[in-house]
């Protein structure tokens, strides 16, 4: 992370607000969709290699030097092989040539651009292994996942590696400020992973407040992608890191943090481990963050994260012919009670997607109290929602599900259980999107 910023205040507030509102798009638990494991060991691979490149280069990587460069090769070495179309752009900043690197996977549309991206230089006092090489570790595993599953998305995936960010956001601005409006307008959403293995961790979320519409879904994704894993907090991350540019320029943004040199408090390491009254990263900016520097649980939770993430908002276009099937009819939801909703599917071939959308539409009082489970033809329930403490009112939102060993053709229900007192509301109407 840059020195020229405020340091990040996780805040009550913000959470509270964000948990009263109801946002744009509820994300499906994690459980919902069927996302490959990113691989830790692959992940910890690609920071081994970041600390050798420092070693054998003056000790850094940082705008300017040569370990700078020979980072960027490392992984656009990786992409090349793996069927990426790569670039590299180049600027100049305090007489120094810098570089980003820019990796879009083929397909996808390309008016529906969705963008993950992180800062891959170091300051010129260390090897920046934590900040950020982790970040810029779990994107690339990222992106070589989505090559090695040959991902069919329906947007058009595009992966950036910003050079220069210490010194004052220089690349990610760069890049965006060159980009003609047409082009600016193509990207819809960008995801910012910078610092994710803190040795003292915490799990920040940034928060959609103050940002453009749009960031609010990107926010409910990435806390949707602990589910059931670890508590997170949301963080006002302000103009600390390379997705300030995007937000200017009006793009949704979102992203996840382990902290930097801010102090854990006594609630944080009784709510995730850790030492209490000590930075969450002792090494922030100094000779020490090297490859030691790294809590190895929170990198593996948030590169996974970071593919879910992916996985959840890029869609796929691998579906027998898209087909989708409405009910329309209006269903009364009684307080404490269970309902069915049914939709008859024929004339798909073969098995159901391993992204099979169901889109709901639920005017209710306490969205926290739905249960909603997807039935398949054969009786297999899939769980899409769990109650909650969530006390917003109604449920306009879409999930994912891995049905590819259900049949496609048959009589599916929507099973939606109002598991609290009190509240009552409806089922307006829900879809599947083969």
């Amino acid at each position: 992370m840059s020195l020229k910023r405020t340091t990040p205040v996780a805040s009550a507030l913000l959470l509270a607000a964000a948990l009263l509102s109801p946002p744009a798009v509820t994300a499906a638990p994690a459980g919902a969709l069927a996302v490959p494991d990113i691989s830790l060991s692959n992940v910890q691979a690609h920071l081994n290699s970041f600390q050798t490149i420092a070693n054998n280069n003056g000790g850094n990587r940082a705008h300017g030097r040569p370990g700078y460069r020979a980072s960027i090769d490392y992984v656009k070495a990786k992409l090349d092989a793996a069927g990426y179309t790569t670039s590299v752009q180049q600027f100049s900043h305090g007489g120094a040539t810098g570089y980003n690197l820019i990796a879009d996977w083929p397909g996808g549309d390309p008016n529906d651009v969705l963008m993950l991206g992180g800062h891959l230089d170091s300051v010129t006092s260390g090897p920046g292994i934590n900040d950020n090489g982790t970040g810029s570790a779990g994107i690339l595993e990222v992106a070589l996942t989505v090559a090695r599953e040959n991902l069919k998305p329906k947007k058009h995936l595009r992966f950036g590696w910003w050079g220069a960010e210490e010194l004052g956001l220089v690349g990610s601005n760069y890049y965006v400020n060159q980009l003609p409006a047409a082009e600016k307008s193509r990207i819809k959403a960008y995801l910012n992973f910078d610092m994710t293995g803190s040795p003292n961790p915490g799990y920040f979320v940034y928060s959609a407040s103050g940002q453009p519409s749009g960031s609010a879904q990107l926010q409910q994704v990435l806390q949707a992608g602990f589910s059931g894993v670890v508590a997170t907090e949301l963080t006002s991350v302000g103009g600390r890191s390379d997705h300030a540019a995007f937000a200017r320029a009006g793009i949704p943004v979102g992203g996840l943090f382990t902290g930097a040199e801010t102090t854990k408090t006594s609630a944080q390491a009784s709510k995730w481990g850790g030492q209490a009254g000590v930075a969450f990263d002792r090494c922030y900016h100094r000779a020490c963050d090297t490859i030691s520097n790294i809590d190895t649980t929170a990198l593996d939770r948030m590169s996974d994260v970071i593919g879910y993430a992916l996985w959840t908002l890029a869609g796929s276009d691998g579906t027998p012919g898209g087909q989708k099937f409405v009910n329309d009819d209006d269903l009364a939801l009684p307080d404490q009670a269970t309902v069915e909703s049914s939709i008859t599917v024929s004339g798909v071939s073969g098995n159901a997607p391993a992204a099979l959308v169901v889109g709901v539409d639920i005017t209710h009082t306490y969205r926290g109290d739905l249960v909603i489970d997807l039935v398949a033809p054969d009786g297999t329930a899939f769980r899409v929602k769990n109650s909650g403490s969530d006390s917003g009112d109604n449920l306009v939102t879409t999930y994912t599900v891995n049905a590819s060993g259900e049949a496609a053709n048959g009589v599916w229900k929507l099973r939606v259980r109002d598991a609290g007192p009190q509240d009552v509301g409806r089922l307006n109407s829900w879809y599947l999107q083969f």
